[in-house]
């Protein structure tokens, strides 16, 4: 039997002169007072198959709260087991919280003797019957409307006292203890009322009560900074939870923040593109009048269940969008500015490493790189532990001019080479918008991530790239662990990368051989503190000198060899031999 069908045949069983009509049982509603002059009111048991609401039973007199089937059965003393879906091993949530013994339920009833014609009218002018106010005992004070916080024992210990057409104006009453933190839900009863079933939460009392007017089950929070206190526990046992807010930016990301805590059981109300700001429910209800109730359930139909996954048909449009982007392009990735390099990593894209010894000239290689992408209008970050911002910048000019340090420090060049600065100076000015150098020693990822996506939104660009100078000299929390760190910063740019649309290069020590040497063959063994370096890279590479770095040698023997020893994609072998030219900081590919 599926589950429409057992509740279906629950409610037939328990209720008394039963009568089914469509979806919808009805029957004298068994909680209402017996009289001999007044009949009781009817109740109804919503049995739509599917729907969010099946197993949901109300009073049209409203003389109890409605609720689901678990509720009905503690109500009419029936046996537990007797409901459908009765799990034997549910623990119910357990209130920690030590009710005083004084409490406001006089305060709380004479308030409620004071509601008159005036204030029973300006809640018909949100479209909220007098039916509804004293369901959910709303008193009045002289001159502040008094919204009771009835707590599980059944005994209001705080009230809300808003000001009527000024909302903004309003204090609490009571004890203070009951003013805060998860004790402001408004109706929280409702909450155990809807096990197995389905709660609405909003924010405002007012926008409550238009939702009870429909006869829907709703608690409410004062405002949305309060979602934050939500207690999940509470929710444990409610199957769906519809959130629907004020139409404001900051209100649906808390409302997004809640739902990311609730899981898939969440779904967010959405409203219409053409509503102003600070919409709410009452501003709707006002506006639909007699079919506010069609306009919630729209709402109601069109919501999704929250999900941590981008939609099908976003993932689906993105990638058409990308494939568009991609068309014509001789390069899956960023061109780098050396063809054979180019050729060999399709371009560069996704974590690169590169190792090599001391003084081989993987920083020079990478400066190189990284300032040729930048003035290609490739936004770049460049983080620097080893250099400092005024080297780079400096090596930058003497490669753009081809000027050693100590000609452009001339206060007397003239001719073509004052003309070669100048309008090398002119390149670094016009590139610097996109290459950002950072030597915070205090780096983070969250840091990280907040500076690539301001280069990103300042640059009006959807991607990246990232230079890490070096992969060793990253901040780590324990530097006696400092292994973990790195696999940890790796597990980072893995998020970043596919997250941000961020490429990476990584500069890496290698590891000397037994003999304190760096005359190993280049392979991925050879990185220093490997750890998830071979799980982690793109492409990892392995630049090797054909001489001495330490040696006397003339600039056209010093030449380097750019090694691919892993790939996901690409075969690994040397990629091309890379003259340096000095003194000004570049490399010639052969």
């Amino acid at each position: 039997m599926d589950r429409a069908e057992e509740i279906k045949k629950f409610y037939m069983k328990h209720v008394v002169q039963a009568m089914l009509e469509d979806n919808m049982l009805k029957a004298p509603c068994p909680f209402c007072p017996s009289s001999e002059t007044e009949e009781p009111g009817v109740l109804l048991v919503y049995l739509k198959p599917n729907s969010f609401f099946l197993g949901y039973f109300r009073c049209v007199n409203r003389c109890r709260p409605g609720g689901f089937s678990p509720y009905f059965a503690r109500v009419m003393g029936i046996e537990p087991q007797e409901v459908p879906g009765y799990d034997p091993d549910r623990e119910p949530y357990g209130h920690q919280t030590i009710f005083p013994a004084n409490n406001l339920n006089a305060e709380i009833k004479k308030f409620r003797s004071f509601m008159s014609d005036t204030e029973y009218a300006y809640f018909k002018g949100l479209c909220i019957s007098e039916a509804v106010v004293n369901e959910m005992k709303i008193g009045y004070n002289g001159r502040y409307l008094s919204y009771p916080y009835i707590l599980d024992d059944g005994n209001c210990y705080a009230t809300r006292c808003v000001l009527p057409e000024q909302e903004e104006d309003n204090f609490w009453h009571g004890d203070e203890t009951f003013f805060s933190g998860e004790f402001r839900i408004f109706n929280v009863q409702e909450i155990d009322r809807c096990e197995n079933g389905t709660l609405f939460i909003t924010d405002g009392e007012n926008n409550l009560l238009t939702l009870k007017e429909l006869g829907y089950p709703c608690i409410s929070v004062p405002s949305v900074a309060d979602l934050e206190s939500v207690n999940l526990e509470r929710l444990a046992f409610v199957n769906h939870v519809f959130l629907i807010v004020t139409n404001a930016p900051e209100a649906q990301l808390a409302a997004r923040l809640l739902a990311s805590r609730l899981g898939f059981k969440s779904r967010i109300m959405k409203w219409a593109p053409n509503l102003t700001r600070g919409y709410t429910l009452c501003h709707l209800a006002r506006d639909k009048g007699e079919k506010f109730r069609v306009a919630v359930t729209s709402m109601l139909k069109s919501s999704k269940s929250f999900s941590p996954f981008s939609s099908p048909e976003k993932e689906h449009r993105r990638f058409i969008d990308s494939l568009e982007r991609e068309k014509g392009k001789t390069l899956l990735g960023m061109g780098c500015g050396f063809p054979k390099m180019d050729d060999t990593l399709s371009g560069i894209r996704g974590i690169n490493i590169m190792g090599g010894q001391p003084k081989a000239g993987k920083s020079c290689f990478f400066i190189q790189v990284s300032t040729e992408m930048a003035r290609q209008k490739i936004p770049v970050i460049y983080y620097d532990f080893e250099n400092g911002r005024q080297k780079i910048y400096t090596r930058t000019l003497c490669r753009l001019s081809k000027l050693s340090e100590k000609e452009i420090r001339q206060a007397d060049l003239k001719g073509e080479p004052l003309k070669r600065l100048e309008r090398a100076h002119q390149d670094l000015q016009d590139m610097l918008p996109y290459f950002r150098v950072v030597t915070d020693r205090k780096l983070s990822p969250d840091v990280m991530r907040g500076q690539i996506e301001f280069l990103q939104n300042q640059t009006q660009t959807d991607h990246a790239l990232v230079v890490v100078d070096s992969l060793h000299k990253l901040p780590f929390k324990n530097l006696s662990e400092r292994r973990t760190g790195i696999d940890e910063w790796l597990r980072h740019m893995e998020a970043i990368r596919d997250e941000n649309n961020v490429s990476f290069l990584v500069i890496s020590e290698l590891s000397r051989s037994q003999g304190g040497s760096y005359n190993m063959k280049p392979d991925l063994g050879s990185f220093k503190e490997s750890g998830d370096i071979e799980y982690s890279a793109d492409n990892a590479m392995i630049l090797t000198p054909s001489w001495d770095p330490l040696a006397p040698i003339p600039s056209e023997e010093k030449k380097s060899a750019l090694w691919l020893v892993a790939s996901r994609e690409n075969s690994p072998g040397k990629i091309a031999e890379y003259l340096l030219e000095y003194p000004f900081w570049g490399f010639i590919e052969e």
